[in-house]
């Protein structure tokens, strides 16, 4: 389903990876792990078509990604170390243009109950530049679950949110993979990440 095949990607002179090959299967969570600099922001934007690598192809259902281009993007979930929200509109305004941008039909009381779900009921009528860091990306997280995306890419999601709301994330994770979905993920945190299918990638060993 996703395949990366001899992948290199360098930052300026300095090679960060290079003959990166890779398989996942449906149903599949990656862990990607390195310490500081390694390259595991850059190997997630790039597996994301938004870093060009010094050689190699990745593929989604047997074909590259620069050719699939926006059926590639539709199938896709990026969720990077910025919010990706605006922050002089509401939650529910965030969302709703996330949805349409992604092309997914997504009813207003989806995106109400999506809110409420993730703890932020009685704020989804205030402009986000209103919530504190850890709400913010509350907001953000709520594209999980109003997403029809197989793939999700998520660099370190649980930075910032509290206990109430990593076990919140683990069980979202723990339902895309059961549902066969594929997640390829980066994290600091010592959490537990899903029952199901584990591979580990270590960059710079």
């Amino acid at each position: 389903m996703f395949e990366i095949h001899a992948l290199e990607c360098r930052r300026g002179d300095r090679r960060l990876f290079s003959n990166l090959n890779l398989t996942l299967e449906p149903g599949t969570l990656l862990h990607v792990r390195g310490r500081n600099g390694s390259g595991k922001t850059t190997l997630l934007r790039t597996l994301c078509g938004l870093f060009t690598p010094e050689a190699g192809e990745i593929r989604w259902r047997g074909e590259s990604i620069r050719e699939l281009a926006e059926d590639y993007r539709r199938e896709l979930l990026y969720f990077g170390h910025l919010n990706g929200i605006k922050a002089d509109l509401t939650g529910l305004e965030n969302l709703a243009i996330a949805a349409r941008l992604d092309g997914d039909p997504v009813a207003m009381a989806d995106i109400w109950q999506a809110l409420a779900r993730i703890g932020l009921r009685g704020f989804e009528d205030l402009p986000t530049r209103m919530l504190s860091q850890g709400q913010k990306k509350r907001v953000a997280l709520a594209r999980l679950m109003l997403s029809r995306a197989r793939l999700w890419v998520l660099d370190e999601p649980f930075t910032a949110l509290d206990v109430e709301a990593v076990a919140l994330l683990q069980g979202l994770i723990a339902a895309h993979i059961a549902d066969g979905g594929l997640a390829i993920l980066t994290t600091h945190q010592a959490v537990p990440l899903t029952s199901g299918q584990v591979a580990r990638l270590d960059l710079g060993d």
